[in-house]
């Protein structure tokens, strides 16, 4: 029986593999960050053009492979062989090494390089490239430098195949490939081979995953010390990704158990090793849960977070020198704003203390205040800092307040050499009042950094809406400073008429006191208000109603962007209301087009940089538009608000399409119109704040579209999952003189 469908047949029915061999005709699509690829194979000798799709590190047409695996079928292209295991089949032909040379498999030999070489080195020329570089030098036209290049190029395509062949051995997943190649470099199978767990630290999320598949495969003990050693690492960076500080002991003993088979009394050894070691600190139990395990670096963040606060209060702040009068004079002759008399008592109680919080929900007057502040500082002859932790919240703050501001990484100066920053207690920011705007999103690690830069006889303002989510790092800062009720707090609970009018502000403090917002409908139905909630019951029908509103109903009735002025936030990545899909269907529908080469990306597509790079001065959550894809150079640039940024396609890791953004990424932004998709197969993630901090991200329009059931699970859900720090207790305890751990 063929191994090969018919045209008009599904692919056989059985779970027999199938192994063909081939020659590439066409690379149909190649991811660059994980090598998934779709292309063309004209097997040998049947003489079929088949589908096949997998992570094949092809490097264009004119290579022949050997691929094993199963028939699937298309709905719209058909039969495809999707593989599980695959080999590059090298030449040994004069013509066949001909062939695949050109097909580009080492960058830098164009046609008539190779030319030359076959003609000197006939079949045996690949064997010579691998074990002897040096004769390719013999070659007329060839220097040194030029065989090196060469060396260097095979060996960098062939270490790449040769891990992603090692990964396949391991029953690994071949989309590691390129993040290994990148962080361990060409000698990553001996890398991993001497050691798999080198891979643990180095590759964070993942390394876990791939040193522990390996180390198994080579018979390393279940109870191996540096396996012992990895698992606690590994738990302690999956708690910090969850927003955790620390972790129970016991909680780890649990989790090291259940899902690694490893006995308490190994691991209780190996705790204690790592903790002389300085690699975690335990502190002393202090409940049920036992001794708390802390990665050093957040340990240190924490406390120094905490003695650097501790410092601030004890020190006495002078009586402020204007009175109530001149505050409200001063403010109304340079910013002609009359203040209420709960603003005013706000601002006299900031000025009388070194430390203070100011939170409130939306319309509260948190930006009037903040103005305010700046004016009568600076009308004292005080030097202000103002700051916000992402850069759209700095340029925001910016704007409101008609003075600079900056991201709180900009004013700590990263040193890219050094690999830290450059400001700190030895080397402050220079002012005398800081101010930082959106303060829930600042973490533990942040904020500890920033308070060494914060001289101690300042003034520190912390301005933020602790209702919304807790930032994306560890830690639950704002939250936990205001309940350690020891800097003074003052809360915003009165909402102003000119912001009363506005239902988006109306309805967000109604999800804050736990209410439905107002879903009446006595507009027109195919008429948007500014706040708007369109009931479906199919997720297929929530997307399909996206894609609308998004290219026709919010362009046509608000004269807003369909890229730059819209923003869908979501609460999950995955399913069909995820950011996944819905980025995909998005860019097809608002940038259409062909993507440009292995990048995914073509100019005009809107995309988000993933983690702080202090290099590029971008920054996690930053927003920008492609603007140029050069395929011959494997680079693209993004536009961040007027700045161009360059990306090698090798730092592609670091951008994702940003039509459709999470809930959580929005923090600290603002948008014309936001769109919620809120569906109850988001049930995991329904939660009060989640839809309270989607709402407040709109200025002019926002649009929720899906059941009124799933809005009722978001509302009745106030428990979101507790953050286990301990700054609240370190700041409540010292407050009273003592010590909470040592």
């Amino acid at each position: 029986m063929s191994p090969f469908p018919d045209e008009d047949q599904s692919p056989p029915h059985d779970d027999g593999a199938v192994t063909l061999r081939g020659r590439v005709e066409r690379i149909t699509y190649q991811n660059p960050d994980n090598h998934f690829t779709i292309a063309r194979l004209h097997t040998e000798p049947e003489g079929h053009r088949v589908s096949v799709l997998g992570h094949l590190l092809i490097s264009g047409p004119g290579e022949s492979l050997e691929v094993t695996g199963h028939w699937e079928r298309h709905p719209r292209y058909g039969a495809q062989l999707k593989v599980s295991h695959y080999q590059v089949l090298l030449p040994d032909t004069v013509d066949g090494v001909r062939r695949y040379l050109a097909s580009g498999v080492i960058r830098g030999i164009g046609p008539k390089l190779v030319e030359r070489l076959v003609r000197h080195f006939g079949a045996d020329l690949l064997k010579v490239i691998e074990q002897q570089p040096q004769q390719l030098a013999d070659v007329h036209g060839i220097g040194a430098q030029t065989a090196a290049l060469i060396a260097e190029g095979w060996k960098a395509h062939h270490g790449a195949r040769q891990l992603m062949q090692f990964l396949q051995d391991n029953g690994l997943k071949a989309a590691y490939c390129g993040r290994i190649l990148k962080t361990l470099g060409e000698d990553a199978v001996a890398l991993l081979q001497e050691d798999p767990y080198c891979a643990v630290d180095e590759l964070p999320g993942i390394g876990f995953v791939i040193a522990d598949t390996i180390a198994r495969n080579q018979g390393l003990p279940a109870e191996d010390p540096r396996r012992i050693r990895a698992c606690i690492g590994h738990l302690l960076d999956q708690a910090a990704n969850e927003g955790h500080v620390f972790l129970p002991e016991k909680q780890l003993l649990a989790q090291s158990h259940d899902l690694f088979g490893i006995d308490a009394e190994a691991l209780a050894g190996v705790v204690d090793g790592m903790a002389r070691d300085y690699d975690i600190h335990v502190s002393p139990a202090n409940d049920a849960d036992g001794r708390r395990l802390y990665r050093m670096a957040l340990y240190d963040a924490e406390r120094g977070l905490a003695d650097r606060l501790n410092a601030m209060l004890t020190l006495p702040l002078p009586p402020p020198e204007v009175s109530p009068e001149d505050i409200t004079a001063t403010v109304i002759r340079r910013l002609a704003i009359q203040l209420s008399p709960a603003q005013q008592a706000v601002i006299q109680g900031a000025l009388s203390h070194r430390v203070a919080v100011i939170t409130g929900g939306p319309g509260t007057g948190k930006t009037t205040l903040i103005r305010a502040l700046h004016t009568v500082f600076h009308a004292t002859g005080q030097t202000v800092c103002l700051a916000a932790p992402t850069g759209r919240a700095a340029r925001r703050l910016s704007e409101v307040t008609r003075r600079p501001a900056a991201t709180l990484h900009k004013l700590l100066g990263y040193n890219p050499v050094a690999g830290g920053f450059e400001k700190d207690q030895d080397n402050p920011i220079d002012a005398d009042v800081f101010i930082i705007d959106e303060a829930s999103m600042v973490d533990t690690l942040l904020m500890a950094h920033y308070l060494k830069a914060v001289p101690l006889t300042s003034v520190l303002i912390l301005v933020g809406d602790v209702f919304q989510l807790p930032s994306v790092g560890p830690g639950n800062v704002l939250q936990d400073i205001i309940a350690s009720e020891r800097p003074a707090v003052f809360h915003l609970r009165e909402v102003f008429r000119q912001a009363d009018e506005s239902p988006i502000v109306h309805n967000a403090h109604r999800v804050r006191d736990g209410q439905r917002p107002d879903l009446s409908t006595d507009f027109a139905k195919d008429i948007l208000s500014p706040f708007h909630f369109i009931e479906v019951r199919r997720t297929g029908d929530a997307v399909r109603t996206i894609m609308d509103l998004c290219a026709h109903w919010i362009p046509d009735q608000y004269g807003l962007d369909a890229v730059s002025d819209i923003q869908v936030l979501t609460p999950v990545h995955k399913g069909e209301a995820g950011t996944i899909n819905l980025n995909r269907k998005l860019q097809a529908l608002l940038n259409p087009g062909p993507r440009q080469g292995p990048a995914g990306f073509q100019p005009g597509d809107k995309v988000m940089h993933l983690r702080n790079n202090y290099s590029k001065d971008v920054f996690n959550g930053d927003i920008g538009r492609v603007t140029t894809v050069m395929d011959e150079r494997e680079r693209l640039t993004v536009d961040f608000d007027g700045r161009e940024v360059g990306y090698d396609f090798a730092d592609l890791d670091e951008l994702t399409l940003a039509y459709a953004i999470s809930v959580h990424k929005s923090q600290g932004s603002e948008y014309p119109a936001v769109v919620l998709p809120l569906l109850t197969q988001h049930f995991v993630m329904l939660q009060r704040n989640l839809l309270y901090t989607a709402m407040t991200r709109g200025q002019k329009l926002v649009v929720i579209v899906g059941s009124r059931r799933a809005m009722d699970i978001a509302l009745k859900n106030d428990r979101p999952k507790q953050r286990l720090s301990g700054l609240r207790r370190r700041l409540a305890v010292s407050g009273f003189g003592g010590s909470w751990d040592q």
